[in-house]
This record gives structure tokens, C-alpha cells and sequence, in this order.
């Protein structure tokens, strides 16, 4: 191995494929060479340096980019419960670090790993930490259980779709807004009812369930339009920072951000193993080709994850 490694940081307005040394696992943690890294709408957002509704109160130019990996084990530190050679998969979570998943190797703690799902390629398990985790949690976060109704927005995105499958596993009955094209695939993944985007989603909505839904997941950023599909005193929750609208007529509103959690992230994988969660990849890029893949979630339309490939 040699010292240096290539890897993508943002920041500055762009993002940069640039040299950096290659890390070295600590006490807790596990050295990953990176097979596949998914590419998020967040990472664009990173890469540009907009961060201010998240807390960042200075602009730098060195953010790591990358929240999701698929890889092998190749160095283990003190304490960690992993094997060099695991293939597993992982959620980088913390904002500020100047090295993340988009990378050739990456440190990660052995909190945020589960082993890989067998049978799947890298580029499929890379599309699981970040978006298969924001759903769990925020189904967590709503209360979704077994009769509750739930609509979701954005329900043919990558995150959208696991809120569907998940909602559906979990014995909720799905309301699915998506493209009048995605019918048939939310279908597929679970949804009971459907209203295709550019409708009325309240009226819609609540012509299907009387009275409202219990909870919404807001996936799609339609704010007030999604809340006034909920029942007085429901649950809506906003996927990102500075979206969520007023608690209107007594609903819990929250925003939930993904967070690492090894113990939920290898029940996934076992949902997948056992054929009962889809994973889609829309396409892959190589690390040196990141402005096409980020300019392609700027165009929109997508119906899975783009990944990179180191």
C-alpha cells in the first residue's frame, strides 16, 4: 500500500479530487478500502459549503464528502469487532471530518459497521446506510406500526422507496406520492394507495383516508402541502433542515437526521439477505467523475442511488 491515497472534499463550492494521506484505524475502529460510496442530495449541499442551517458557522473548504461505504476490513484497531478481510458496510456520519466515504480508504468507528449482505454487489450495499437508516429512524420517529396509515412523499426516491418497503414490513398502510410513471413500481414495494405528483395531496390524501393519515414523511420537501394531508394531532417529519412547516392544528413536527446505529443497520441487511428490501442503483460514476454525478441529482427524475466507484 502506498502512503497516499485519492479522495473527494468539498467545501469550497465544488467538489475536489484531491491526495491526502491515507488514515490509520484508532481504538474503536476499523479501516475500510472502499469498494463503492453512495452519493447523496446532502453531499451537494457539503461540496457547496451551504451548511449554515446545520450548525456550520464557518466555511471551509476541506469537508470530507461521502456518508455511505461498501467495502472490505483492511486494518482493525483496539478493540474493534471486526476481522481484516469482512466485507461490510458503513454510515460516516459526522459532518466536519476531512476525509468521508467517497475515498479510497476510509476510518470509520465499529459502532457505524454491520457486515455487508451477502449475495449483493458493492455498488447495491453502498446505497443502504444512509438512506435505509434515515427511513428506519424516522418511521421510529412517527410511530409507524402495525394499522397505522402513513404517506410518503418522494416514494420512488432512493430514500423513499425504503420508507415504503419498511412502512409496509412494519404493518402500516402506505399512501405513495410519486411521478405518475412510479405507480406500478411503489406498487411493488408496498404502498396500498397511490396519488401521482402535481395533485392535490391533501385532497387526494384525505379522499383516500378520511380524517388524514396518521403520519407523513415528508421525503419530497412539500412542506405545508404534506402536513395538511395529517390528521389533527398526527406526526410529520421533515427529512432536512429548515423545511419543516409549522405545527399546524396540534401535529408533532419534527426533522430527523440519519445517525449511526450498527444494531439497525444489521437488521437491514438481514431484510435484505431475506429478499424483502430492493436495493437500487441508478448508476455508477468513478471518483474522477463526481460533478456528472451530482449534476445528475440536480436534473432530478432519479429512481435509486448514484454510486462512485474508487
Amino acid at each position: 500500500m502506498t502512503n497516499n491515497m485519492r479522495a473527494l472534499i468539498g467545501g469550497s463550492g465544488a467538489p475536489l479530487l484531491v491526495e491526502v494521506p491515507v488514515p490509520t484505524a484508532g481504538p474503536g475502529q476499523v479501516r475500510i478500502k472502499v469498494a463503492a460510496a453512495g452519493v447523496n442530495l446532502f453531499d451537494l449541499a457539503v461540496a457547496a459549503g451551504t451548511l449554515a442551517d446545520y450548525g456550520v458557522a464557518r466555511k471551509l473548504d476541506s469537508y470530507g464528502l461521502g456518508f455511505e461505504a461498501a467495502g472490505t476490513v483492511d486494518q482493525v484497531g483496539d478493540g474493534a469487532s471486526f476481522h481484516v478481510g469482512d466485507d461490510v458496510i458503513a454510515l460516516v456520519a459526522r459532518l466536519e471530518l476531512p476525509v468521508k466515504a467517497q475515498a479510497e480508504y476510509v476510518v470509520v468507528d465499529a459502532s457505524a459497521v454491520a457486515l455487508a449482505p451477502r449475495g449483493c454487489t458493492a455498488a447495491e450495499a453502498a446505497t443502504i446506510p444512509l438512506n435505509a437508516l434515515t427511513a428506519w429512524q424516522s418511521l421510529d420517529r412517527a410511530g409507524v406500526g402495525p394499522g397505522r396509515t402513513l404517506l410518503v412523499t418522494g416514494a420512488a426516491g432512493a430514500v423513499g422507496g425504503y420508507l415504503v418497503e419498511l412502512a409496509a414490513l412494519r404493518g402500516a398502510r402506505v399512501v405513495a406520492v410519486a411521478g405518475a410513471g412510479d405507480k406500478e413500481l411503489v406498487r411493488r414495494l408496498g404502498a396500498e394507495w397511490f396519488v401521482p405528483r402535481g395533485e392535490d395531496v391533501a385532497s387526494s390524501v384525505r379522499a383516500l383516508v378520511p380524517g388524514g393519515v396518521d403520519a407523513v414523511v415528508d421525503a419530497a420537501v412539500l412542506g405545508l402541502a404534506a402536513l395538511d394531508a395529517v390528521r389533527d394531532g398526527g406526526v410529520f417529519i421533515a427529512l432536512s433542515a429548515g423545511v419543516a412547516p409549522v405545527a399546524l392544528r396540534g401535529t408533532d413536527v419534527a426533522t430527523v437526521f440519519f445517525r449511526s446505529d450498527a444494531d439497525q443497520l444489521a437488521e437491514v441487511v438481514r431484510l435484505v439477505e431475506a429478499g424483502r428490501l430492493t436495493l437500487r442503483v441508478a448508476d455508477t460514476y468513478p471518483l474522477e467523475k463526481v460533478a456528472d454525478a451530482h449534476a445528475r441529482i440536480v436534473a432530478g427524475g432519479l429512481r435509486g442511488r448514484l454510486v462512485l466507484i474508487p
